[in-house]
């Protein structure tokens, strides 16, 4: 893609070639739209920012500090912000991507109204989320540089060269807010071609990394529900094909997919699987199966397997599902990642019930054994109780290494009498540096949170408005939040420029000249935070 004084001068010359006619268009107000504008489609988002997370993966295969991280959001508004705020405050969105969480778009975004995350919702609302979450990323990047236009032309008018060639560099090394998202295409809704069509559109929509469940589509639970039913293999590798075909069909052809597996949760399974001979994926989905030997053909309705020359009954229950053996979660789990990346998938993500290194990386050193550089994304979920957990994890450490606990209950931890002491503050360090820690030990290249900024918007107008319907009405408002804003330089406290009315302010002058009727004019109460 062309620089901005290239773009230019292009522009130029094609303006002079029409004897005139073009005279009244401006070569630099070209240049400024175009680079406000680097991404035209769905598909430019998508093979570039799978370009960024093939790297960042290999950079990670270097050195496990190199972690990537997410917050899950459900509107391209707390997305942009996301990135804004991520900008301002570490001067870089390297390493920082989006999650598209299915639960979100269930809980916030159906037609329906809020819905349990069981794939009920539209799923043409996946995409959609998708394409409005670039939209405001691209609109961050409009915004931003048409703030770098304004200080370059306010330069020039001073003739200050320095400044001016400042700011050129800024604008010639622009840094987008478009990184990639990892985006949940729950367990496909429906069958592998189902799959692959909505594959397209999340791909088309800007999707560089799908990601993907071994549950049944039409029995789909929240991973940290009760109830959850797998599918064979070989039904769930259909799909991740069907995933790779989309990808490679649209020319993204570094597109991630990631593969995720309930099986540690998950104690039913909807079918039998098939199988040709012993040994294969089918033989061992089947060898996990809860089973009774049975005498001679067994009962009319039975359905028996072969298992060591002998006739099983596997447990079926009235559901008509099929019950796994218990104990065998972490088995199947190994089981299914392996699969998943002899069969296509880029990275792997296992579902836990709660957020403990050892537990992930038991499995990951086994799945390591079969591929050496396998590595998760990985769901810090507000699902667990971090508090609880990790103070039971020290207590249970503590207790192991012969450290009295005697003032500690541990059936009691979450109790705010706790917070203070010592095995609170243990518990707050391990959580500080899980990330970093599990990175590096268990293989975690991504973390994500899913349901982050779900739980901020509840909190933030919770406390707005016990404040503002109470005593402190329109103080509190402006003490928590328009007075933390200002101070805390959030971009949004202009919340006109936020919109777009600037940007709409630079096309007037663009299309009209001198004649443009600009918003941006002394009477706008914006100027009121200039300072």
């Amino acid at each position: 893609m062309m620089g901005y004084q290239e773009d230019m001068a292009q522009s130029g010359r094609l303006i002079r070639d029409y004897d005139g006619t073009w005279d009244g268009i401006s070569a630099e107000s070209i240049a400024r739209m175009r680079a406000q504008n680097k991404f035209r489609t769905g598909l430019d988002v998508a093979r570039y920012t799978a370009r960024i997370m093939r790297a960042d993966m290999a950079a990670y295969d270097a050195d496990p500090a190199n972690y990537t991280q997410s917050l899950g959001c459900w509107h391209g508004f707390i997305a942009q912000q996301k990135m804004i705020s991520i900008k301002k405050h570490f001067g870089t969105v390297k390493g920082r991507y989006i999650y598209l969480s299915g639960w979100m778009i269930a809980a916030l975004r159906s037609e329906f109204g809020p819905l349990p995350d069981q794939s009920m919702h539209e799923k043409t609302s996946v995409p959609a989320l998708i394409e409005e979450i670039y939209t405001f990323l691209r609109q961050a990047d409009a915004r931003e540089l048409g703030g770098l236009f304004r200080e370059l032309d306010a330069a020039r008018a001073e003739g200050d060269e320095l400044k001016a060639k400042q700011v050129q560099a800024s604008i010639d090394n622009y840094e987008t807010h478009v990184v990639p998202i990892i985006a949940d295409i729950d367990a496909g809704f429906g069958n592998a071609e189902a799959t692959y069509l909505l594959a397209k559109k999340m791909i088309e929509a800007g999707a560089c990394a799908l990601q993907i469940e071994n549950q049944v589509s039409d029995e789909k639970q929240c991973g940290h529900q009760d109830g959850k039913v797998t599918v064979p293999h070989e039904d769930f590798i259909a799909k991740i094909r069907a995933c790779r075909y989309a990808f490679m069909e649209l020319g993204v052809e570094d597109g991630i997919i990631v593969t995720r597996t309930d099986s540690l949760g998950a104690g039913l399974t909807k079918q039998i699987a098939f199988s040709k001979e012993a040994g294969d994926l089918g033989d061992q989905y089947n060898s996990y199966l809860d089973c009774e030997e049975v005498e001679g053909a067994g009962n009319p309705g039975d359905v028996l397997i072969n298992r060591d020359g002998k006739l099983m009954r596997p447990k079926r229950l009235p559901s008509n599902l099929y019950q796994f053996r218990s104990g065998t979660g972490e088995d199947r789990c190994v089981m299914d990642c392996i699969a998943s990346l002899q069969n296509g998938a880029d990275l792997l993500w296992i579902e836990t019930e709660k957020p403990h290194i050892e537990q992930i990386a038991g499995m990951v050193d086994r799945i390591r054994e079969v591929v050496p550089n396998a590595k998760l994304a990985y769901n810090n979920s507000p699902s667990f109780n971090w508090t609880l957990n990790f103070r039971q994890q020290v207590f249970d450490a503590w207790e192991k290494d012969g450290k009295d606990v005697s003032a500690y209950d541990r059936a009691k931890l979450m109790s705010v009498d706790y917070d203070g002491t010592e095995l609170s503050d243990e518990a707050d360090n391990r959580i500080r540096t899980f990330q970093r820690d599990s990175a590096k030990r268990a293989g975690i290249f991504h973390h994500l949170i899913t349901l982050p900024t779900y739980h901020t918007a509840a909190m933030s107008t919770d406390n707005l408005a016990k404040e503002y319907f109470g005593d402190e009405a329109m103080l509190g408002y402006v003490k928590g939040v328009q007075r933390a804003e200002i101070r805390q330089g959030i971009a949004c406290v202009k919340h006109q420029n936020m919109s777009g009315s600037d940007i709409g302010d630079d096309h007037k002058e663009y299309f009209a000249g001198e004649a443009a009727l600009k918003a941006s004019g002394k009477d706008n109460t914006m100027n009121q935070f200039a300072a």
